[in-house]
């Protein structure tokens, strides 16, 4: 039995009192005693030797399926995620049920099928008339049916036949059935563009696949049209009577994807947290019974319940919302490529900036890398310039460079697309007078001043206003230093009075329904300049926009974290990417203090791949990912000096499992020590081989949740960690 517990074990209970051992199945859900209180586990295998003596266990409470809500490929998926993680079973099987179901609530399956004999049951003998004659009834019924009756017809020809069923199901003699929506051979609802000669070819080369496991790279620019070749990939699958399951990294994406999937496919579902808990309860319902061809969804909907899976699709691969940050932290894009493994079918990972653990896949031999070189359509590449703005006059971040530029697109009658990756009005706000910062009580942060004269932690998210005096000396001229999107939206509106301004970040888009209608205001030319983070840069189609600004290009060229210059090129290639989409050609400038920084000119003179090509030399002569395996494990406590005495004490431990072929670096305060109120410290494990750095962690795993130290701390592994902080 799994229960969601921080424990990594799994425990043993005896059936229920009085109840049947023979109706139980793995995947069921069982409310059991634990301790003091009554939780609902997961029932993941059935033994007659238990570790334990039988007069010492604990019966179960109550069953609450009377069959499994999780399958039993998707067991086996959580058993592979929670071994690989390191992290406790009973957790992991949580993210697989909706909340409702999770709290215990009752689940049927839907009543649209029917019912009808499994092999056991037309094998065995019929029911004696004389001893359950309706028992005999009923099996007689379905005998006739092959293909099964629906709930209607069995009311119509049998009275009281729930009782009946209910026994021959439980003696494993009938089963219920739930067609998917498309059977095999439908159709798309409607016609898709023509295709280019590498769109073409990248469609036969994945359909080609669709009956066993394959991993492709879809590698196409910004523009070049991954999107078609996913729906002509799915339609393939879809005629085969097979569902699809769509990730992306954001849930800003997921309504205008999903859009245009239905007015292609039909029916199609979302998935993310911006749904209520009954919307994904009726989603993971509906998708389990296949009664939805297409799921659409961010992170935690590779667990979605899938019938009959085809592919799976993961655009924008590279994106780092696909690793979860606390609790499990897994990653969504490798456990969906394992769960392609697993099911024996195709999955295709898309991007432009393909991330370099992809790419360096590819070398291996375990991806098939597909090009997409062009721009979909007559679409021509954007021309591409680095903007030398040391000693020029700027105007909040505006060189006068890039005004020039703009004034010429916009009076041309494209729209301008702004980038800047940092939220706020000014992330520093210091005295005059002393030189103080203000600085967040709880981390070791700058707090970032808001055009509502509000101080915020962008860590914590603790919020104060703007003190009227430095709490330092007192002075009263506070000073505001850098750029966030909301002072360079202030400047525009001065510097543009007559033209439509759009903010795009975390903060105007809190509310359901913002982030579409600010879009609207793009597509419609009511909106002609465009500022806003990261979140402008994905998946985006901006026909009209003709030039792209980015505002501060130096920002990954000195951060700490190893990943900071590839998440920089990404970002940069995507941003520039929505310029010149339509038939109007396109302009990106990249404002710069570096403009002879090699990386930057690498980027700008020879793409993206001739960037991942040196970035992936440079990692394997420092022995970094993907030429290495790298587990980080954090410890963070409100005791300045319990994180560093249970690394330590971590550290013996690992270290008498250690060999030549694994570094232990640390353990040393984290980038940022304190975040939160919490003082954070990490220890880094680098292997060459993944396989060897598992079974370190496996033989380790114990006596790191044994230590006396570990009672101070909250501590985690993270295998494969995303970012260094």
């Amino acid at each position: 039995m799994a229960v969601p517990s921080p424990l990594h074990r799994q425990f043993d209970y005896l059936p229920p009192a009085g109840g049947e051992q023979n109706s139980l199945c793995p995947g069921m859900r069982v409310r059991v005693p634990f301790g003091k209180r009554h939780m609902v586990g997961v029932l993941t295998g059935i033994t007659s030797n238990p570790g334990i003596a039988a007069d010492r266990l604990r019966h179960a409470s109550q069953v609450l399926d009377a069959s499994p809500v999780i399958s039993e490929d998707m067991l086996a998926l959580a058993g592979w995620a929670a071994d690989y993680y390191h992290h406790p079973i009973g957790e992991v099987l949580q993210l697989l049920l909706p909340a409702s179901l999770r709290q215990g609530r009752p689940w049927k399956p839907t009543q649209n099928g029917k019912w009808r004999l499994t092999d056991a049951g037309r094998q065995a003998d019929a029911p004696q008339p004389h001893r359950a004659p309706r028992q005999a009834c009923l099996w007689n019924l379905l005998a006739q049916h092959a293909e099964g009756v629906d709930t209607t017809a069995l009311a119509t020809h049998l009275q009281n036949w729930k009782a009946p069923l209910k026994l021959l199901e439980k003696r494993g003699w009938v089963e219920f059935v739930v067609p998917p929506v498309l059977a095999a051979g439908a159709r798309a609802v409607a016609a898709g563009p023509r295709l280019n000669a590498a769109q073409q070819q990248a469609i036969e080369n994945i359909c080609a696949a669709l009956d066993s496991f394959r991993p492709f790279l879809l590698d196409g620019v910004t523009g070049s049209g991954k999107t078609e070749v996913y729906l002509q990939v799915i339609v393939e699958s879809l005629r085969l009577g097979k569902q699809a399951l769509v990730l992306v990294p954001e849930i800003g994406l997921t309504p205008q994807l999903v859009e245009r999937f239905r007015m292609r496919l039909g029916s199609v579902a979302a998935f993310h947290s911006g749904l209520s808990g009954a919307e994904r309860l009726e989603t993971w319902q509906a998708a389990s019974d296949g009664r939805i061809p297409v799921v659409i969804g961010t992170r935690s909907a590779v667990f979605m319940p899938l019938k009959n899976p085809g592919v799976i699709v993961v655009d924008e691969e590279h994106d780092a919302s696909f690793k979860q940050q606390d609790g499990f932290r897994y990653s969504a894009r490798d456990i969906a490529v394992m769960r392609a493994r697993r099911r024996s079918i195709p999955i295709v990972l898309g991007s432009a900036t393909p991330s370099l653990e992809s790419l360096y896949n590819v070398r291996q031999g375990r991806y098939a890398q597909l090009h997409l070189p062009e721009r979909a359509g007559n679409a021509k590449h954007p021309r591409m310039r680095l903007l030398d703005i040391r000693s020029r006059r700027m105007e909040e971040g505006l060189s006068d460079l890039l005004l020039d530029a703009m004034r010429q697109h916009l009076g041309a009658g494209g729209q301008v697309l702004l980038f800047l990756n940092r939220r706020g009005y000014a992330p520093t706000v210091m005295c005059h007078a002393c030189g103080t910062t203000l600085q967040c009580a709880r981390c070791d942060a700058r707090l970032t001043l808001h055009a509502d004269q509000r101080l915020q932690c962008h860590h914590c998210g603790a919020q104060r206003p703007l003190p009227e005096r430095c709490p330092q000396c007192g002075g009263t001229d506070f000073g505001q230093y850098g750029l966030g999107t909301e002072r360079v939206e202030r400047a525009l509106q001065r510097l543009f009075p007559d033209t439509g301004i759009a903010r795009i970040d975390r903060d105007s888009t809190r509310r359901r329904g913002s982030l579409n209608a600010l879009l609207d205001t793009v597509r419609s030319g009511e909106s002609r300049i465009l500022v806003g983070t990261q979140m402008l840069t994905k998946g985006h189609d901006f026909p009209d926009v003709t030039l792209v600004g980015i505002l501060d290009a130096d920002q990954g060229l000195f951060g700490v974290d190893f990943r900071s210059s590839e998440r920089m090129a990404q970002l940069i290639v995507q941003a520039a990417g929505r310029a010149g989409r339509s038939l109007r050609p396109g302009e990106v400038l990249i404002q710069t203090h570096h403009p002879d920084h090699p990386l930057l000119r690498h980027l700008v003179a020879d793409g993206y791949a001739s960037f991942a090509a040196a970035a992936l030399i440079e990692r394997r002569q420092a022995g970094l990912p993907p030429y290495a395996a790298m587990a980080l494990l954090r410890a963070e406590a409100t005791a300045p000096s319990a994180p560093m005495a249970y690394l330590q004490a971590a550290k013996t431990v690992l270290t008498a499992c250690l060999g030549n072929d694994i570094q232990l670096l640390g353990p040393a305060p984290a980038p940022m020590e304190r975040r939160a109120g919490r003082i954070r410290a990490q220890l880094l494990l680098l292997a060459n081989q993944r396989a060897r750095l598992q079974q370190v962690l496996g033989t380790a795993m114990p006596e790191l949740i044994a230590l006396k130290q570990a009672r101070r701390v909250r501590w985690s592994l993270d295998v494969d960690p995303a970012d260094m902080y």
